[in-house]
């Protein structure tokens, strides 16, 4: 949870073409490099979840269970949930890795899925009952304070991004050179 949360927040700075040497913390860093490790980290651990179900002697999940969770023995709704949030992270990063390929604009596009990816891990991550049993979630709970950390974050996080805009910034600006300019 907390990877992908510093994932999307580092990927928001990227496209905000926020510069780490005229701002915070005025030294160059490797942002886009962390962006992509933070991704292939989650993206491994995205699958690790699912897969320690299939250990549990309890949980008594099968393989169909986590590639198909329609009909998973316990809380089928928020495995339905997780499982989409575990298809889109894997074609967010899949997209990615071709985006070359797919051109930046269409890649953009897609890449947009990450919402909707960050979206579902929340709303999985707040509602599910770690132990499987089917108890109504306590939002007071340490793990559930932490996903609803995570995902107020990247709220606020998205908003700012959606105000800073660096095209309206950068139209603006040029606006403004341009009546400073005109005789009078």
């Amino acid at each position: 949870m907390v990877l992908l949360t510093i994932n999307i927040l580092l990927g928001l700075l990227l496209s905000a073409r926020y510069n780490t040497v005229r701002s915070w913390p005025h030294r160059r860093l490797p942002v886009f490099d962390v962006h992509n490790w933070t991704a292939y980290i989650a993206l491994g651990l995205v699958f690790l979840h699912p897969t320690l179900l299939l250990l549990s002697s309890t949980a008594g999940f099968r393989i169909i269970d986590i590639l198909f969770p329609i009909h998973s023995p316990k809380q089928t709704l928020y495995n339905n949930l997780g499982a989409l949030a575990f298809y889109c992270v894997i074609f967010v990063v899949v997209t990615s890795y071709f985006r070359s390929r797919l051109g930046s604009r269409l890649w953009k596009k897609l890449h947009y899925v990450s919402y909707a990816a960050a979206a579902l891990v929340f709303v999985h991550g707040i509602l599910i009952d770690p132990e499987l049993k089917n108890n109504p979630p306590d939002p007071f709970d340490g793990e559930k304070i932490l996903v609803e950390g995570c995902a107020l974050l990247i709220v606020m996080a998205t908003v700012w991004r959606i105000r800073y805009q660096p095209k309206k910034r950068a139209l603006k600006a040029a606006s403004v050179r341009k009546v400073d300019y005109e005789p009078v």
